[in-house]
């Protein structure tokens, strides 16, 4: 059996990023963050499914939760198994293009030549800083502008997925001689430097939870940039299976026309017995003032019998009467010319 997959950030589409029950375990103070909870147990779920099936790579970023639509997956398609591969972002749309994953739950914008993409949720900003920051000093509900840290130097990492497109806040870093420091190497890098108490750092939600500390303690930013987050898949390579997962991504049941998973009760009756319960259906439910619905093949198509016309279709006066069993000419008027 196949071990649940823990969440990490937002878990599906409209989920709430600010919900604590998604946060990462701490680790004790200047110890290495934490790696991703997803990640380590990839292999041990991946090596409870069978092997020999036929497989589908699902590429996923850090921060990202891929583990409760790999649940519904599961459930529905048993016979492919559903590799899970954790990537750094920027290596995410090399390793589609290779054909390395099928799809992947990455950081939005994408080459719309080239990739489809389907926006899933964006990420809310957060700004950390030690605990000796004074920002520190803030509730937990209450939120920093980028006013409040105009005066900070703001560590940004090169594996950014924030400010490509946006201007960042705050100063750049300075060595002691005020020339400027080039950017550290990783989002963890980061962290570790502010809880230090030397600048803060400007990340998503999902990333300051994947590497927190108990030196280290962070604020939602109501005024920075978000981090959105898609399904992204190659456009020549859309597949049967590309679409199943695109289905439940977006929530549609086992039912739905796009659907390949087992057939539900209904899916699987007899079609001669389904066949017979519309009938029954069409019969119950009329179709007034039509002439091709149940009532005229049903009442008014045995009316138009018994007085010679068909199938609720009647001559009376020359003309020809359509709807609700067309009634015989009266005795005391003359037959039309059409008989």
């Amino acid at each position: 059996m196949s071990q649940p997959l823990p969440d990490v950030g937002p878990p599906v589409p409209g989920g709430d990023p600010t919900d604590p029950s998604t946060a990462g375990p701490e680790v004790e103070d200047g110890a290495e963050p934490v790696a991703d909870a997803d990640a380590d147990t990839d292999a041990d779920t991946n090596a409870a499914v069978d092997p020999s099936l036929p497989s589908f790579r699902l590429a996923y970023v850090p921060g990202a939760t891929p583990g409760k639509w790999a649940s519904v997956w599961r459930e529905r398609l048993p016979d492919v198994r559903l590799d899970l591969v954790q990537l750094e972002s920027d290596a995410v749309l090399p390793a589609l293009r290779a054909g390395e994953a099928d799809a992947a739950i990455g950081r939005l914008p994408v080459d719309k030549e080239v990739f489809a993409a389907i926006p899933l949720y964006e990420e809310t900003p957060v700004v950390c800083f030690s605990r000796d920051h004074l920002l520190a000093a803030l509730d937990e509900e209450e939120t920093v502008s980028v006013a409040d840290i105009a005066g900070d130097p703001v560590w940004v990492p090169a594996d950014d997925v924030l400010f490509a497109a946006h201007p960042v806040p705050g100063v750049v870093p300075v060595d002691p001689d005020g020339n400027p420091l080039d950017r550290v190497p990783t989002t963890a890098d980061a962290v570790a430097t502010v809880a230090a108490n030397v600048g803060v750092a400007v990340l998503p939600m999902s990333l300051a939870r994947l590497h927190r500390r108990k030196d280290v303690v962070h604020r939602r930013l109501v005024d920075g940039p978000t981090a959105p987050v898609g399904l992204i898949w190659p456009h020549d390579r859309t597949t049967d299976l590309v679409e199943e997962l695109v289905g439940i991504v977006r929530g549609r049941t086992v039912n739905s026309s796009r659907g390949q998973g087992r057939p539900t009760a209904q899916q699987a009756e007899d079609p001669a017995a389904a066949a017979g319960r519309s009938a029954r259906a069409g019969v119950k439910k009329p179709v007034k003032g039509g002439s091709g619905g149940a009532a005229g093949r049903s009442g008014a198509g045995r009316g138009g019998a018994k007085a010679g016309g068909r199938g609720g279709v009647q001559r009376a006066g020359g003309g020809l009467q359509r709807g609700k069993g067309a009634r015989p000419a009266s005795k005391g008027k003359k037959k039309g010319k059409g008989k």
